[in-house]
């Protein structure tokens, strides 16, 4: 059998689009998969902290509160924890540290009562109280369990998930927007 001319032109007319097609769909396709295997992420999705693998475990530490009560890590309340240790002698730097983290925690809104600020060991002069501030005894063991705490740059931020692992570290005069947007963005798996 054979073709008539006019058909055989429409044949030859629609390839090219169906080729077209075919590369538009498969060529995405695999642009994603090659993107994927490049490690490449959306900016959007990136920790601006450092993910921690393995997270530390703190669950077993038992810190006690500044005035010697015991501070319990309660993951039935589902507080992610915002924890800073600085070195002895923080200073000015500590007071300026102290007054960013309480507008980042101010910048939650409705969920700031899930976020607490711990403080590892005493205040600096002159600190003022905030309601999400908990001040801890300074523990050297609690201390050795966060990872690179001594850092000669300054004082490294950590944040602690409610059932006690330390999941991301910030390094000394981190940007704060980058916190609070990763603890936001934490905030929504409650």
């Amino acid at each position: 059998m054979t073709v008539p001319a006019s058909d055989a032109a429409r044949i030859r007319r629609g390839r090219p689009a169906l080729i077209a097609l075919f590369l538009l769909f498969f060529g995405t396709a695999f642009g994603a998969v090659m993107l994927r295997l490049s490690g490449w992420m959306p900016a959007g999705l990136r920790n601006h902290g450092e993910l921690l693998q393995p997270p530390a475990d703190l669950r077993q530490a038992r810190p006690l509160l500044a005035d010697g009560a015991a501070y319990d890590w309660a993951p039935a309340a589902r507080t992610w924890r915002i924890v800073v240790a600085p070195a002895a002698g923080c200073t000015s730097e500590c007071g300026q540290l102290l007054a960013e983290l309480d507008k980042v925690w101010q910048l939650f809104g409705h969920n700031a009562d899930h976020v607490e600020i711990l403080w590892l060991g005493p205040l600096p002069a002159g600190a003022p109280a905030l309601p999400e501030l908990r001040v801890l005894r300074d523990d050297p063991a609690l201390r050795a369990a966060l990872p690179r705490v001594e850092d000669p740059a300054g004082t490294p931020l950590y944040v602690i998930d409610p059932n006690g692992f330390v999941v991301l570290r910030y390094p000394p005069h981190a940007d704060p927007a980058g916190l609070r947007t990763d603890v936001a963005r934490l905030l929504k798996l409650k």
